[in-house]
């Protein structure tokens, strides 16, 4: 399966909550694992689970809620806040996210989801507020997140903005490449750099 980015169209969850920090996105206590899969199941646990009962998931929290569904996760500004644990960009993906779009980003996470292939998002305050009342006022709305243009853009009204990324990380996320991957593509200039003469 690929892993590469372009443009992804589709209809996201609308997560308001602020200064949402990596203990609450995955808590501590589910860090054992050393692979990358089945992590999704305990994304933001203690919200979702009254008493940490998977029978008795919390109705008011969104990603309970029937009606909000989507490869895309809009938060509140200040996201992946918090200890630098690789695991929260491992539990939103694992959980079927492929792109998180908020207002502020903590840098470390920022990091660590792009290295994983979760696609971070930055707009503005104004912007962020239009999506999530586009998305509340009617959950069928759709998000076009565009990589190689870098814009995103709420389907229904038009309306889009730009977004920034670092250039390495575009290369790699458009193509599908790990940092080692990347390496490897780039090797026949690599062997051709060192054959010269200096």
């Amino acid at each position: 399966m690929s892993k590469a980015i372009n443009i992804i169209k589709n209809t996201c969850v609308p997560l308001r909550n602020e200064n949402v920090d990596t203990d609450q996105i995955i808590p501590a206590r589910f860090l054992k694992g050393t692979s990358r899969d089945g992590f999704g199941k305990n994304l933001f646990r203690d919200w979702r689970y009254e008493n940490n009962d998977e029978a008795q998931p919390k109705k008011d929290f969104i990603l309970n809620n029937p009606s909000f569904h989507g490869k895309i996760l809009v938060a509140g500004k200040n996201f992946g806040c918090g200890s630098s644990r690789e695991h929260a960009a491992w539990a939103l993906k694992d959980a079927g996210f492929d792109v998180v779009v908020s207002s502020f980003f903590a840098d470390i996470f920022k990091s660590n989801a792009l290295n994983n292939f979760l696609l971070p998002v930055q707009v503005s305050d104004t912007f962020l507020q239009k999506i999530f009342a586009a998305v509340e006022a009617d959950p069928t709305s759709l998000l076009e997140i565009n990589l190689a243009d870098q814009y995103i853009r709420i389907m229904a009204t038009g309306e889009h903005e730009s977004f920034e990324i670092n250039h390495y990380k575009k290369t790699c996320l458009l193509n599908g490449y790990d940092d080692i991957d990347f390496l490897l593509s780039i090797k026949p200039d690599i062997e051709k750099f060192e054959t010269q003469e200096r």
